[in-house]
């Protein structure tokens, strides 16, 4: 069974709980984007995902993208598909009409990349990065790189690539090597050798536009010293650059995505941003790429859970407790456990991920101040949470929705297991889920010693009154931010041991807020608000007990106060 697109679940989570039209109409760009717009092109996208892209998913697996030469073919079917989704309009959904886009708010074009994500993983990782190359070019190249790419990237006609990890440089950027020697024209000639470059070479598009740190003569070592440049695969004249693919590697799902080690060799490319400072350019791409990562891993739970739903309403087995006869399994409460469980995820996660989304813009555009900055504390603080928290969820739950069909859950007939294994790179790329934990707590919570987490926690209680277990929730992570501040001031590695559960408290946190919120507008709701209650939250006691234990054994320790 292919995936289908559930647009009456999306539209009720857009429209009916986070009333996302108004909200966006406040704003003077979306003025005119009504309900009947954002239905229409959701139902537009969901279309063209079921038609063009879905049907793609086991041929992209078996057949693979093909290297051969230093050049790679995808998988047949694949290049069609993706010139109609350039020339439908599609990547440009959210890039401003002056660049070629559709000037569209970013909620539609985040659907649209959880349906294309949940349909076909493999195909979607060619356009994953556009949005983000065409934020990083707009904000920091230079007018003639606009005016040479900018369109180019933001219509989707050539695609992109993000090219940090070396050999030996991979979480770690400021170990990377590769050098940019500058010239007379203005240009540069950038030469190194990167791995991981999803989507480094293919046959997609006509030309790649590779986006690539490295270090000027003058550079100082470490991080602060990178800077980023261009070099396309084709240059203005016509030439073939200095880019090569080496190899593509082999790996454990996503074998229709090509994941390149590339050699540049006096490859010409142009400084985007300022010298030394590649990193403040790179961070809007990898910012942009981590929300899509965190609807890749709503996304494949999505196509799990439809997978594992529609065959526990075929599958007989055994009898369901009070049964007198053989019973489809959907009746066994094991497997409702598991589903219910899984929709609790994924509707939760939603709201989540459509609500950060709408985040984006009202930073962005809307006219008061003060609603910028709550825009962006959100953004900040729940961007993190969702592409560690979700993609997590999204590999084991989608391991969770293989158990459904045993055995055969297990071969490749039903395709439940390349779900499974497309899945799993999710919690390591666009910086591992244990880096998106360091960054939440490190960066962004601890320094102002909560601050922020509960300006965030207070707007959300402004919005509609809290259950008294939400409030509660919320008000444990206040003083533990607290605490762990202070704590973290004589123990400097505390916070990286207790990172990830705090990241893991919050996200409990935030989806039993989504929670209450959907079961207060969506009454149908009641078997995900059971699972979420009875089978997830009570986690939170969990992670809350673990960071308690290591902040007693700190604090017992705690230096005595100085004399007065």
């Amino acid at each position: 069974m292919d995936y289908q697109p559930r647009l009456d679940d999306i539209q009720q989570l857009l429209m009916g709980v986070l009333d996302a039209p108004s909200q966006l109409q406040a704003l003077p760009p979306y003025a005119e984007v009504d309900d009947a717009l954002m239905r229409q092109v959701l139902e537009e996208a969901g279309k063209f995902v079921t038609s063009e892209i879905a049907p793609l998913q086991g041929v992209g697996d078996e057949t693979g993208a093909r290297f051969e030469a230093g050049r790679v073919t995808m998988p047949p079917g694949f290049r069609a598909a993706y010139q109609a989704f350039w020339q439908g309009g599609w990547p440009a959904l959210a890039c401003a009409p002056e660049d070629g886009g559709q000037g569209l708010p970013a909620v539609l074009e985040a659907v649209l990349y959880e349906m294309l994500s949940a349909a076909n993983h493999g195909w979607t990782m060619a356009p994953g990065l556009l949005h983000g190359a065409y934020e990083c070019i707009r904000h920091h190249g230079s007018d003639a790189l606009k005016a040479r790419y900018l369109e180019k990237i933001a219509t989707g006609e050539w695609l992109a690539t993000m090219c940090l990890t070396e050999p030996q440089a991979g979480s770690d950027l400021g170990l990377v090597r590769t050098k940019a020697v500058p010239q007379t024209d203005g240009s540069y000639l950038v030469s190194g050798s990167k791995i991981f470059i999803s989507g480094g070479e293919h046959d997609l598009t006509d030309n790649i536009v590779h986006l690539v740190l490295a270090r000027l003569p003058d550079a100082a070592p470490g991080p602060k010293g990178l800077s980023l440049f261009l070099a396309p695969k084709i240059l203005p004249d016509g030439r073939r650059n200095g880019v090569f693919c080496e190899r593509i590697e082999e790996k454990m799902g996503l074998h229709g995505s090509p994941t390149c080690v590339m050699r540049f060799e006096d490859a010409t490319g142009w400084l985007v941003g300022e010298p030394h400072r590649g990193l403040n350019a790179m961070f809007v791409m990898m910012n942009a790429a981590r929300l899509h990562v965190g609807l890749q891993g709503i996304g494949l739970l999505e196509a799990a859970w439809q997978k594992a739903s529609a065959y526990a309403q075929e599958r007989r087995q055994m009898r369901a407790p009070g049964a007198t006869q053989t019973s489809l399994i959907e009746d066994h409460p094991a497997i409702q456990r598991i589903l219910t469980t899984q929709r609790a995820w994924i509707d939760g996660g939603r709201l989540l991920a459509y609500r950060t989304a709408i985040e984006l813009d009202m930073a962005k555009h809307h006219a008061d101040a003060a609603r910028r900055e709550s825009a962006q504390r959100w953004c900040s603080l729940v961007t993190p949470v969702l592409k560690a928290a979700w993609t997590a969820q999204g590999f084991h739950g989608a391991s969770a929705c293989l158990q459904v069909f045993g055995g055969h859950g297990y071969v490749r007939e039903w395709g439940i297991e390349q779900i499974v294994r497309d899945a799993r790179v999710t919690m390591i790329y666009e910086g591992t889920n244990e880096i998106q934990a360091i960054d939440l707590l490190l960066r962004k919570v601890l320094p102002d010693g909560g601050g922020a987490l509960g300006a965030l926690f207070d707007q959300l209680a402004t919005e509609d009154p809290l259950p008294l277990e939400v409030q509660q929730r919320f008000d444990a992570l206040r003083r533990l931010a607290v605490r762990l501040a202070q704590a973290a001031t004589y123990r400097a590695d505390l916070a990286y041991w207790v990172a990830d559960d705090f990241l893991q408290a919050l996200a409990l946190a935030l989806l039993g807020w989504a929670g209450a919120r959907i079961t207060s507008s969506q009454p149908h709701w009641l078997a995900p608000a059971r699972a979420l209650q009875t089978w997830v939250l009570p986690a939170f006691t969990m992670h809350l007990q673990i960071i308690e234990q290591q902040l007693a054994d700190t604090e017992t320790a705690a230096p005595a106060p100085a004399a007065a």
